[in-house]
């Protein structure tokens, strides 16, 4: 068996990651597992990902996964995507919504489908928080500087805009 029937979510998931895009911000499409032996020493490879919307978007901010089959035209709220959001299955950011999506397959195989970016915020502001699942039990890890804890932020966000 590939993990345990109930996945740990405290122990086998990485720290929260807080991401913030304001307009023409967005996440160029990427998978979330690794293909180096590097980032998989800690906890393994990443299983799956909880995307939650923390906020309203008014105008874009899809998350888009292009690589997915499927008749994407069918969706109740084509009409409501944009351009980028049209480029494959969708789903628009609603705040309290949550997104579950897996990185493998049962039989622990990566799955390329799982492709996924974040389309250009047309109209707001996208608040978003991050959660990946390992395999196994990840260790935390933080740094801690002049007594402040440091977490993993965004790389967009500045140093300035959080304090």
């Amino acid at each position: 068996m590939l993990f345990k029937p109930t996945l740990q979510f405290t122990e086998h998931g990485e720290g929260l990651q807080i991401l913030h895009y304001e307009v023409g911000q967005k996440y160029e499409p990427h998978y979330d597992y690794f293909v180096d032996e590097f980032n998989t020493k800690n906890g393994g490879q990443r299983i799956a990902t909880v995307l939650m919307y923390l906020s309203d978007v008014e105008e874009g901010g899809e998350t888009v996964f292009p690589a997915a089959k499927a008749n994407f035209s069918s969706v109740p709220w084509w009409n409501e995507l944009s351009e980028c959001g049209k480029k494959g299955i969708s789903v628009k950011p609603k705040m309290g919504d949550a997104l579950l999506f897996w990185s493998m397959w049962p039989d622990a195989t990566l799955d390329p489908s799982s492709l996924h970016g974040g389309c250009p915020v047309i109209k707001g502001n996208k608040w978003s928080s991050t959660k990946w699942m390992h395999v196994s039990e990840y260790k935390l890890f933080y740094l801690q500087f002049i007594g402040i804890h440091v977490f993993c932020i965004h790389k967009q966000t500045s140093l300035a805009q959080i304090g």
